[in-house]
């Protein structure tokens, strides 16, 4: 008989379980021995009603409205038609930050979260850096790639703890 005693976080509850685990054989029981309110060392996480549905929605804006501002720019279409998606962008994008930092605030200083903010405050200097606006729009746009699709390792390094964070 193998016996091993896990550490176990509900996400989202707040409690903390050990878990002990026996192997018999090829058979595996799992039961958990006691539940203790989490500590306040566990990096603790917040419920946000119906997080899915409210990213897809205000990706799914941030990412129209992005493109309409990009077009728009790339474009030479006039300023005053375009100061209106500048700031939707920055509105669903700053949304969507909040909604990915509620649960926990380790995404601010993560390299995601990092890549998230360094685009808003780009968006934020357009209005004073018009005649740059497309050079930092295409930036933004690669930061967004870049951040997106590099590995997980990467995405959710901390720069705080010099390691990478796992939920």
């Amino acid at each position: 008989v193998r016996v091993e005693n896990r550490i176990v976080c509900v996400r989202g509850r707040g409690v903390l379980g050990i878990t002990r685990v026996e192997k018999h054989g090829s058979t595996l029981k799992e039961f958990t021995v006691t539940e203790m309110p989490a500590s306040p060392a566990i990096r603790r996480t917040r419920f946000w009603p119906r997080p899915r549905f409210w990213n897809v929605a205000f990706r799914t804006a941030h990412i129209a409205v992005s493109a309409a501002l990009f077009g728009g720019h790339v474009f030479d279409a006039p300023a005053q038609r375009l100061l209106a998606w500048l700031y939707a962008a920055i509105f669903t994008g700053g949304v969507l930050a909040v909604i990915e930092a509620y649960p926990s605030v380790s995404w601010c200083y993560e390299v995601r979260g990092l890549c998230v903010l360094t685009k808003l405050a780009l968006l934020c200097c357009i209005p004073w850096l018009w005649e740059y606006r497309v050079a930092i729009l295409v930036v933004v746009i690669v930061i967004a790639s870049v951040g997106s699709h590099i590995p997980r390792r990467f995405r959710h390094f901390s720069v705080v703890h010099g390691r990478e964070l796992r939920d």
